[in-house]
């Protein structure tokens, strides 16, 4: 695994590129049974919340062609949990620990960014910009490029100059580079282009679409704002599920991935890719 040479995303040091998506690696403790969440790139907390949120009713999950549609509502145990409970195992384990962060209003995202910044562990904090159906979940709708920048100044503010501060933005064609560039000039160290599409469960309730069915599109979102914005540091995801998927990201100009719904599917996705990035590496190497 050494042989995957070591990246810099925004200051967060990575020693590979397969980072954990928000949300599909439960607390860590699921994935960390089949490949040691510390051997990733990093791993990214389920969206937190100040407060505890319970999460949407049964169905959930459904799956649909290429992909899955969610409706699990945020749910996740709040931020002093999190701190007391989630946040040293990971560290004990070793895992760059990414927390991604979810508000309701400024306000709060200035509480969770405050409180993190002083918590022992946190290598760099998510900002969760692309919420499905935000007002749904009764979350700050950040639906504008000016949004997500009030968002990512605020978490900026209140951390170390030296915590990365990721700023995820949705797959959307049309405003992808102007929310990642108004990202970037809030504060943001690096963006995070991919999530969910907005969709609807069978029985109407809004929910998000992933997997494969969205990876051509956040293929190209992330090339449209590599384009756009040659020299920021940008992640891909969306739909990846093997090494070549992987390529084909940091060839449109990602310098790391995350992974999300095929951990659901495989949960030794991410492992594996680490893996097979690293024996890729080693055989290139070879005379």
């Amino acid at each position: 695994m050494s042989a995957v040479a070591a990246i810099d995303v925004g200051g967060l040091a990575l020693p590979n590129p397969v980072m954990v998506a928000s949300g599909c690696g439960g607390t860590g403790r699921e994935l960390h049974v089949f490949g040691p969440v510390g051997d990733l790139g990093a791993f990214v907390t389920r969206s937190i919340s100040v407060a505890a949120r319970a999460g949407g009713p049964s169905p959930r999950i459904v799956e649909t062609p290429s992909g899955l549609v969610n409706a699990i509502g945020l749910q996740n145990p709040g931020l002093d949990h999190f701190l007391a409970t989630e946040l040293p195992w990971l560290v004990q384990q070793g895992a760059r620990v990414v927390v991604s962060v979810v508000g309701r209003s400024l306000g709060e995202y200035a509480e969770l960014a405050r409180r993190l910044g002083r918590s022992p562990g946190v290598a760099g904090i998510e900002v969760n910009l692309s919420v499905p159906d935000a007002v749904g979940f009764g979350v700050l709708d950040v639906r504008e490029p000016f949004h997500a920048a009030s968002v990512v100044a605020a978490v900026r503010r209140d951390v170390p100059r030296d915590l990365p501060v990721l700023a995820k933005v949705r797959p959307d064609l049309a405003r992808a580079a102007e929310s990642a560039r108004t990202a970037l000039d809030a504060g943001a160290s690096a963006v995070v282009v991919g999530n969910a599409l907005p969709a609807a469960m069978p029985d109407g309730r809004p929910g998000g679409l992933s997997g494969p069915a969205i990876r051509p599109l956040a293929l190209r979102c992330v090339a449209e704002v590599a384009a756009a914005l040659p020299d920021a540091p940008l992640i891909g995801a969306g739909g990846i599920a093997d090494a070549d998927d992987v390529r084909s990201f940091l060839a449109a100009g990602a310098v790391a991935v995350q992974v999300g719904t095929a951990l659901l599917h495989d949960p030794t996705t991410a492992a594996r890719l680490v893996a097979d990035l690293a024996s890729t590496a080693t055989t290139q190497e070879q005379p």
